[in-house]
């Protein structure tokens, strides 16, 4: 009994919906200008679309498909580089300063400058009181030659003293006459040698006595020499000795020579560069000639 009842509702259901659908029909040969009746909602609705829930027995509509918006395919952007940085002009301003390191400026530059632009052989000189590279080559120079310590270019008291007595040595207050002939001037403690009146050995340092024991000025003649003499009174090898008066001559120094606080014992003591070549032109004979006297003696 109960599936009788369904089927009947059923079969009622679909004779509804079929007389339903035809009064809703919209007919385009009546009335082609709308005058002759009303349109039935459900029509508008489905040609329209503008609702979007479809009555009994309506197919839902189908809503117009929107037309593509063309769309615009923009070409990418090329990156910009980054400018160029613009080379540098600037031309680097020259290094004024000429000092080398590790050469330093002495108190006495401009006078030492001075002294040895005036003795020469040593190089090129700027006389200007600034240490230069080629100043400091001269220096070292020089004090290398004289036996200064240490060789490190700087015009110092000692590197002055040498040059002032070298540079104000006047060669002709020795009366030399012809032959060869050793000059000393005590109180510069400079020496050089002369030859027939002419200067042979430029003007080099030296020691005389000390107080107490004077080397005396005057005239006197080489009358002995030899080698390497040892002093008995003293116990000390006299290299290069070469005799002239009271036990006093010629020989290299054993001690440093620029040491004023001592001297000798009335010889004339000479660095070994100037020993070796004094001996290389003395003789038996040549004359020696002492001027002045050395300060304190």
């Amino acid at each position: 009994m109960k599936r009788v009842r369904s089927t009947s509702r059923a079969v009622a259901l679909i004779v509804v919906t079929l007389v339903g659908a035809g009064a809703c029909a919209f007919d385009p040969q009546a009335g082609g200008s709308g005058s002759g009746g009303t349109t039935p909602v459900g029509a508008a609705e489905q040609v329209t679309g503008a609702s979007g829930t479809p009555g009994p027995g309506q197919r839902p509509a189908t809503p117009a498909k929107p037309e593509p918006t063309p769309t615009r395919i923009t070409p990418p952007t090329k990156p910009t580089p980054p400018p160029k940085p613009k080379p540098s002009r600037t031309t680097p301003k020259p290094t004024t300063s000429t000092k080398p390191a590790g050469c330093p400026q002495g108190e006495h530059q401009r006078a030492v400058e001075t002294y040895l632009a005036q003795l020469g052989g040593f190089g090129r000189v700027t006389v200007d009181g600034r240490q230069s590279a080629a100043d400091c080559a001269a220096i070292k120079k020089f004090q290398k030659r004289y036996g200064i310590r240490p060789v490190e270019g700087r015009a110092g008291p000692t590197t002055y003293d040498v040059a002032k007595r070298l540079a104000t040595t006047d060669t002709g207050r020795c009366k030399a006459g012809s032959g060869t002939t050793f000059c000393i001037d005590l109180t510069r403690q400079t020496t050089w040698v002369m030859r027939n009146g002419t200067v042979l050995v430029k003007p080099t340092v030296t020691r005389t006595g000390m107080p107490g024991y004077r080397t005396p000025s005057g005239t006197y003649t080489i009358n002995y020499r030899n080698i390497k003499e040892w002093s008995n009174p003293y116990e000390v090898w006299l290299p290069y000795w070469q005799h002239f008066t009271q036990g006093m001559g010629f020989h290299e120094t054993t001690t440093y020579l620029h040491d004023k606080s001592i001297g000798s014992h009335g010889c004339v003591n000479l660095l070994h560069a100037d020993a070796v070549r004094y001996w290389e032109l003395g003789r038996v004979g040549s004359k020696v000639v002492l001027v002045g006297r050395r300060p304190g003696t």
